[in-house]
Order: C-alpha cells, then sequence, then structure tokens
C-alpha cells in the first residue's frame, strides 16, 4: 500500500498544471513596472511637499490619500466593467492613461504653481490653497486610473492561471506589485536625494511605458461575452463578504502608514539610509510567497491569515519602540512576511465566495478594501504623525492588527465556511 500511494503522488505531481507561461510572466512583469513607477512617488511626495513647498506634516495626509479615494469611486465601476467586457484592452486603456497623467507632476516638480499662486494671488492661505489643491487633483486623476489598470490586471492574472494552482498564482501575482511596492520607495530615495523629483518622474514614466508594451504581449483565453443584465449594488460589491471586508480594513490602514511614513520615521530616529527598511520588506514579501500560496492551496487558508496577523502585531510594537537599525531592518522582514501570507490568502476568501462570472467583483471588492485601508491609514496617518508621534502610529497599527485577529476568529472564519462556493 505504501509503494502505491507514491506512484499515486508522482501522478498527481506529473499532470500538475504549468503555472509560469509567457502569459502569466508578461501580466507579472506588467504588473511589477506599473506599481513600482507609481510607488516610485509614495515617499518622494511627503518629503517633497515638506521639505520643498513647507506644507505641515498634518496635511500630508491628505494629499497622500486623494488617490486611494480615487481608486474607491472606481474601483467597483472597474470590476463591473471587466466582467463585461476584453480585460486586455481595458488594462491597455486605463495603464496608457495612468503613464500619461505622471506629465501633470512636472508643472508641481518646477514649483510653476506656487510661482504663479504666489505672484498673482500673493496672499499665504491661497497659496497654499492651490497648491494642495493642484496636487490633490493630479493624484485624483492618477488613482482612477491606477484603479482600472489593477482591477483589470488582477482578473487577467486569474484569467491565465490554472483553477488548480490559483492561490499560488495569486500569490506571485501579488508577490511582483508587493516587491515594486518595496523596491519603489528604495530608489525613490536615492534618485530623490541624489537626482532630484523631475528626474524621478522621467524614470516612473520610462518603467510605465514598459510595462505597457508588455501588456501588449499578453496572450488572453478567449471568454463568452458578459450580459450586463439588471444593474444593482451586488454587480459593484460582493455583498456576502461584507464582514470580510471590514476585517480587512484593519489590517490595510496599517500597510497604508508604511509607504509614506517610514522614511520621515526612519530619518527621526536617525537612521543613515531609511530606504533599507523596503528591501527588508521586499525580502519579507518573497520569503512568504514561497509557502504560503501553497499552503492556501491545501486548505490551510484560516491559519495562514491569522499566523500573519499575528505576526503583524509584534512587528509593529517592536517597530514602534525599539530605536536601532538592526530592528529597522528586521522588523521591515517581519512586516513583509505578515503581510506577504496575508493579501494573496485574503483575496482567496473573495475569490471563493464568487460565482466565475463575478470575478472581477471579487477583485474589485478585495481591492477596494484595500484602497480604504490605505487611504485610511494615509489620512489619519499624517494626523497621528504631525499631532502626536510616529511611535504613536505604529503602537496603533499593532492594537489594530491584534483586533483583526479577534474578529477573524469570532466573525470572518465562520461567515467563509457557511458561504465558500469552492
Amino acid at each position: 500500500m505504501g509503494y502505491e500511494r507514491v506512484d499515486v503522488d508522482v501522478k498527481i505531481e506529473a499532470v500538475r498544471p504549468k503555472l509560469w507561461t509567457a502569459s502569466f510572466w508578461n501580466v507579472c512583469i506588467s504588473n511589477f513596472l506599473m506599481a513600482c513607477s507609481f510607488n516610485l512617488l509614495m515617499p518622494s511626495i511627503p518629503l517633497y511637499i515638506t521639505e520643498v513647498l513647507y506644507i505641515p506634516q498634518t496635511k500630508t495626509g491628505v494629499i497622500l490619500a486623494s488617490y486611494a479615494l480615487a481608486l474607491m469611486f472606481v474601483r467597483p465601476f472597474s470590476g463591473y466593467f471587466v466582467d463585461l467586457h476584453s480585460r486586455k484592452k481595458t488594462l491597455l486603456i486605463g495603464f496608457a492613461c495612468y503613464v500619461l497623467v505622471f506629465l501633470g507632476y512636472f508643472h508641481l516638480s518646477s514649483q510653476a504653481v506656487y510661482r504663479f499662486a504666489h505672484s498673482v494671488l500673493n496672499a499665504p492661505w491661497t497659496i497654499y490653497a492651490v497648491t494642495i489643491g493642484v496636487f490633490i487633483f493630479v493624484r485624483f486623476l492618477h488613482g482612477i486610473t491606477w484603479g482600472i489598470s489593477t482591477v483589470s490586471s488582477s482578473t487577467l492574472a486569474i484569467d491565465v492561471v490554472p483553477s488548480a494552482r490559483r492561490a499560488e498564482g495569486i500569490g506571485y501575482y501579488g508577490t511582483f506589485m508587493n516587491v515594486a511596492m518595496a523596491i519603489g520607495p528604495f530608489l525613490a530615495i536615492h534618485i530623490y536625494q541624489t537626482y532630484g523629483f523631475e528626474r524621478l518622474l522621467f524614470c516612473a514614466i520610462g518603467m510605465g511605458l514598459l510595462g505597457v508594451f508588455s501588456v501588449s504581449l499578453i496572450k488572453a483565453p478567449e471568454r463568452p461575452k458578459g450580459e450586463k443584465g439588471k444593474l444593482s449594488f451586488d454587480r459593484f460589491f460582493l455583498t456576502g463578504a461584507w464582514p470580510i471586508f471590514l476585517n480587512q480594513l484593519l489590517l490595510c490602514f496599517s500597510w497604508g502608514t508604511i509607504g509614506p511614513f517610514v522614511a520621515q520615521y526612519g530619518k527621526q530616529i536617525d537612521i543613515k539610509n531609511p530606504g533599507i527598511f523596503f528591501l527588508f520588506w521586499a525580502s519579507g514579501i518573497m520569503i512568504s510567497r514561497v509557502f504560503s500560496g501553497k499552503l492556501v492551496d491545501r486548505g490551510y487558508i484560516h491559519h495562514v491569515n491569522q499566523v500573519a496577523m499575528g505576526i503583524a502585531v509584534i512587528a509593529f510594537c517592536g517597530f514602534a519602540l525599539i530605536h536601532n537599525i538592526f530592528y529597522f531592518c528586521l522588523s521591515g522582514l517581519a512586516i513583509g512576511i505578515a503581510f506577504g501570507m496575508m493579501f494573496p490568502a485574503l483575496q482567496t476568501l473573495y475569490i471563493n465566495m464568487a460565482p466565475n462570472n463575478r470575478r472581477g467583483t471579487a477583485n474589485s471588492t478585495y481591492l477596494l478594501g484595500f484602497d480604504l485601508g490605505l487611504a485610511l491609514g494615509m489620512l489619519v496617518g499624517g494626523y497621528i504623525t504631525g499631532i502626536f508621534s510616529f511611535e504613536s502610529l505604529y503602537l496603533v497599527d499593532s492594537s489594530l492588527c491584534l483586533l483583526g485577529i479577534l474578529y477573524y476568529t469570532v466573525i470572518s472564519r465562520p461567515l467563509y465556511e457557511r458561504k465558500r462556493l469552492r
């Protein structure tokens, strides 16, 4: 019997469907380039608006959160749209528009708006309002195009991944984005400090153009055109997943405080190159993806989520209380592992609760929770760091992750087991 079991396992492994096809590679590469170009701005904008434009720290969150607010507006419609139309064409159009929006930052980088307001309006409060207003407008446009692009990209990724390896594929796909969210800020700090904000924008545009080219190489599977049917709220939001959505907000708030504020926090506690945090962060994400997706596919989705949340609680607490380069890097690694495990597992919850013809809706619901949590983290984080301290912010993060574990155990896990479709 023992020998027969080995033979069966070998046969199962032999027929395992291929994951790394040319189309999946191109989806992942375009996702990486899009995310990396976007995240070049995440740590550099807070530095630029506080150091060059002298905007108060308490107001940085408003500017940073404007793109996330745009995402919340466009995500549900994006999911509905990609369920009806070609996901590749939607991605190409959205991605191209996303790259064009970068041109709007050049006026801000040359301070043209600031000088105009100063010479024509000649009123400090008006100068301040115009400068912030233009920044918010450009960021809002970027949020809309980013939202369309990411929903169509993630849904297209699911289409080209074999169903038997879906969680694993989602994990690897998400790794490209999360690594970009780590490498992008690291590169941004170096480019910003060495060459300036305008050179940073040229790099972002170059990455975006390469990403659009990569999308053009994707061979998307043919699928029947979706039926419009009767419009209702559940075509834009996976209504049965409301409790999981609220659970996700607690966790994504903490994620939203990393990119915008870590560089400033590192400078405050005398870390010479705060960008090193993001390298360890990326390493943690990559380490987690080696095993977490496979564990989810084997049925350990709840274990993965709960362990990840526990790691985040400890990591954020230590990050706030221990001020040295060793723990600065170690916490980056631990936070990367925690969220690298958590995000694909959370996304799989939504996908497994939705029928196949509503994958776009499931993805947009997950991404909407990600965006809303991100926006709250940036918006509230700006006020907490301006009024209290960075340490206070990361202790709040630790507390919210702890609350997230309790909520998941009592509410999210039982709900998922009742409503899962696969």
